[in-house]
């Protein structure tokens, strides 16, 4: 019985001496900050797809190689798309508006013949007329030049009809074949694909002979020398973002540095799935080696402070509430805040000791 009293006493003397975890407000200098996520992407870095379906037929660039706009990166071969250029082009030969001026010389030709027959028959249906008047023709005669005047008379306007009608349809069919040259011609140029900037090929991820489509994804192609930083924010923390924000960046790549960055860019939507806005920032000085989708990790600098009066976040309770030595409830208001520490702008002073929250 004794020896159950003494252990007693003596676990009830340790509680009493628990010594709990305690500080002291300190001053120095704090940066408040938010937190992101990214990968680094070449400027103006675009996914390039052809327009078109078929085989590659020839590969004209690799990895690595350096492309000025408009520079062609594939061509993709198709039968049919050949056989209706050709065929478009045999139809604009035939329609040409040039290759048929004979044609229309003939018919020119034949108005003017056509022209002079009702000039003469008008001539003799005129003397018929006159000397029907001096009863010096008969019937017969007069209504033989009339008729005649009429047929020849009709046929020159036919003539000038029908060469108008070949001429416009001539037009037509010239223009017309022309244009569906024009368009095939232009179809054409979709199945080589192009460089759209000035730049490097990051990837090129098809070979010659394979079978490729619209959705396809042929190379990644960027800027060679200007990198940018996008990265995702939280919804909680856009509203305190603003262009030129300085941004600390530390690169997977580069561990052991650190490196300065601005906000250039707010893409103003949110994304519904992640609830996170995109941002892009720019290096103050670029990292003399970098590849596309490298990743790295970012402080969005918000404020600045020296000399601040600083207790360690875990400190506080409720959010404005910390424990002193005794154990009492002390309120405070904060100020600024990193992942490690909190400004307090009242209610403690250098020598007030604090107590860790269990």
């Amino acid at each position: 019985m004794r020896k159950i009293i003494s252990f007693l006493s003596v676990l009830v003397l340790f509680s009493c001496s628990e010594e709990y975890e305690k500080t002291k407000p300190i001053t120095q200098n704090i940066t408040e900050s938010i937190y992101a996520s990214g990968s680094v992407h070449s400027d103006n870095q675009y996914m390039v797809f052809p327009k078109v379906a078929g085989v590659i037929e020839n590969v004209y660039v690799q990895s690595g190689d350096l492309v000025i706009d408009g520079s062609p990166l594939i061509s993709i071969y198709d039968e049919t798309q050949r056989l209706n250029s050709e065929n478009a082009a045999l139809t604009a030969k035939f329609y040409d508006f040039h290759s048929n001026v004979e044609q229309l010389n003939e018919m020119h030709s034949q108005i003017q013949i056509a022209e002079k027959k009702m000039r003469n028959d008008s001539t003799q249906f005129d003397r018929q007329m006159r000397l029907k008047e001096e009863d010096a023709a008969t019937e017969v005669e007069f209504e033989g030049s009339q008729l005649a005047y009429e047929n020849s008379k009709n046929n020159y306007e036919n003539s000038i009809r029908k060469y108008n009608e070949y001429e416009r349809q001539l037009k037509y069919n010239s223009a017309q074949s022309k244009k569906n040259l024009q368009i095939l011609g232009n179809a054409r140029k979709d199945f080589t694909v192009f460089s759209e900037l000035t730049g490097k090929v990051y990837s090129l991820d098809v070979n010659k002979g394979e079978m490729v489509n619209q959705q396809t994804l042929i190379a990644v192609l960027g800027d060679a020398e200007k990198f940018v930083l996008e990265m995702q924010v939280d919804e909680d923390d856009i509203l305190k973002i603003q262009l030129g924000m300085d941004v600390k960046v530390t690169l997977d790549s580069y561990s052991d540095e650190s490196f300065d960055a601005k906000i250039t860019k707010i893409h103003p939507i949110m994304n519904e799935q992640t609830k996170t806005f995109l941002l892009e920032a720019e290096f103050v000085e670029q990292p003399e080696i970098l590849y596309p989708n490298m990743n790295f990790e970012a402080n969005i600098v918000i404020q600045e402070k020296e000399e601040a009066l600083l207790i360690p976040r875990n400190y506080v309770i409720n959010g404005n509430q910390v424990l002193n030595s005794k154990g009492d409830t002390i309120d405070i208001e904060t100020g600024l805040k990193d992942y490690k520490m909190i400004e307090v702008l009242s209610g403690l002073t250098l020598s007030d000791e604090l107590r860790k929250p269990e």
